[in-house]
């Protein structure tokens, strides 16, 4: 997990006159009361704690404001109250869901640590995104069998990603807070629950505005940083519809030197490409995030310290909390079935985004003359620890890597050279025969492996099914 997974603070105030307006901040710097930047999310106690007792900032005893909110301004009191009392008051689930679209949305509004702000789309940026994906789905009709996935194209400013991608979130996020949220509660003594109900579901409500917090955050930067809706290999927006965020496809493509139409085509292709995949292989999406809901069940928290954090609560030092869930309170089982887990999510997330790369990679590399830049750039960007990575290992505690995306590729290529576009393309019928993670090590073994065919069994078993159905009074089955 992350240095600072968790925690709660002022988030920053928004523009009065929304993305094109600047921070007000008397102090100069740009940053909010917290010492929120919009460049770096997980900085150096990112959640406002500085100024409360015990963590070296301004403010004491006798001023029990400053003790409490230490650098605000007297402005910033009235949302200091506003957000202290939607923390306490939050009944929901595992996560403030509202809280972290709020949050993310005022990350978005500060702009991007190159000063860049958020836009509305204009017509022209709209026309041209629209026009890149109907040439990328023509394109990819002659490298895959998977027919067009994208019903429609759109072109998102970032603050409509933020909207657009959230639910997803919220699946991919909801399992692990779910876990850490039942600890809170299982920490007392069965026999004092009862007695401290009132302490429980503050622990909950704060553990909500807590992930609230930190999702906010995260996503808020990753609008930031994203080109489309399946940067990290999951869907992430809405089915059928092909996204690409024009200020940041524009940010991508700024010192590569490759002309802009490019660039966007490119990005376009690797967006057709994902939505091609998700929208028929039925089974993929439930697949995955089942995967993710897998490894999450399999997260410990260590309520020795959570027990510890709790019996030491005080409520104006709620960052003694704070400090113990930095403090690698949640990690992964180191057992076999969790071992295994991750092992097939990561595969599974390695596949979606090599057979993407080789099938993009087909269709462009004799149109585009950047193509093989391109590819390589994208490439060196995930393997870097690019901001999709690395939002991904925050949330979850996943790390993909990079060395399974090379070679799922690799197999997918060489799956095409032996068995064609329809025998590759057929691998994604079921997922008992995709690859695993050990024939990713030995792809020629897998190329030239017989496989079964799937859809002659499920119908063959379709046929003993109907032949066992009892008959009705007609005699029909």
């Amino acid at each position: 997990m992350s240095d600072t997974p968790f925690g709660f603070g002022l988030p920053p105030e928004e523009p009065e006159n929304g993305d094109e307006g600047k921070k007000k901040d008397p102090a100069g710097g740009g940053q909010g009361s917290g010492g929120q930047g919009g460049g770096n999310p997980f900085g150096a106690n990112p959640f406002g704690f500085g100024g409360l007792p015990g963590m070296g900032g301004p403010g004491g005893a006798d001023n029990p404001f400053a003790a409490m909110f230490g650098s605000l301004n007297p402005n910033d009191l009235g949302a200091a109250f506003q957000q202290l009392g939607q923390m306490l008051s939050y009944e929901g689930g595992p996560v403030n869901w509202d809280m972290a679209k709020q949050i993310a949305r005022q990350v978005v509004a500060q702009g991007t640590a190159d000063g860049t702000k958020d836009a509305s789309v204009g017509p022209a940026e709209k026309a041209a995104v629209e026009e890149a994906v109907r040439l990328a789905d023509l394109w990819l009709d002659g490298v895959t069998s998977l027919p067009s996935g994208a019903s429609t194209a759109v072109a998102w400013s970032r603050a409509e990603w933020v909207e657009a991608t959230l639910p997803a979130w919220q699946q991919l996020v909801d399992p692990v807070a779910e876990r850490v949220g039942t600890a809170m509660g299982d920490v007392l003594p069965e026999e004092m629950q009862a007695m401290a109900g009132p302490l429980i579901g503050m622990m909950r409500s704060m553990g909500g505005a807590m992930f609230g917090q930190q999702i906010g955050q995260a996503v808020g930067a990753l609008a930031g940083e994203v080109v489309g809706s399946t940067d990290v290999g999951l869907p992430l927006g809405p089915a059928g519809r092909a996204a690409l965020l024009p200020l940041n496809v524009a940010a991508f493509g700024k010192d590569l030197g490759v002309p802009s139409d490019e660039v966007r085509l490119y990005l376009a292709l690797r967006e057709a490409a994902h939505q091609r995949l998700f929208a028929h292989v039925p089974w993929l999406r439930a697949h995955l995030f089942g995967a993710v809901e897998g490894y999450a069940r399999g997260i410990k928290v260590d309520t020795s310290k959570l027990e510890e954090a709790v019996g030491q609560l005080d409520p104006t030092h709620p960052e003694q909390l704070q400090e113990a869930l930095q403090q690698g309170m949640f990690q992964p089982e180191d057992t076999p079935a969790q071992k295994a887990a991750l092992a097939r999510l990561e595969t599974a997330l390695a596949l979606v985004e090599g057979w993407v790369d080789a099938v993009v990679h087909e269709a462009a590399k004799s149109r585009l003359t950047s193509a093989d830049a391109l590819r390589e750039t994208l490439r060196r960007r995930r393997a870097s620890g690019g901001p999709a990575e690395q939002t991904f290992a925050a949330l979850i505690g996943l790390e993909l890597r990079p060395r399974r995306l090379r070679d799922a590729a690799r197999l997918w290529a060489s799956l095409t050279d032996a068995r064609g576009v329809d025998g590759r393309d057929g691998l994604w019928e079921h997922p008992d025969m995709l690859p695993t993670a050990t024939d990713l090590d030995d792809p020629d073994g897998f190329v030239h492996r017989e496989h079964l065919d799937f859809s002659e069994i499920d119908k063959m078993l379709g046929e003993a099914a109907k032949g066992d159905a009892p008959e009705d009074g007609d005699g029909t089955a």
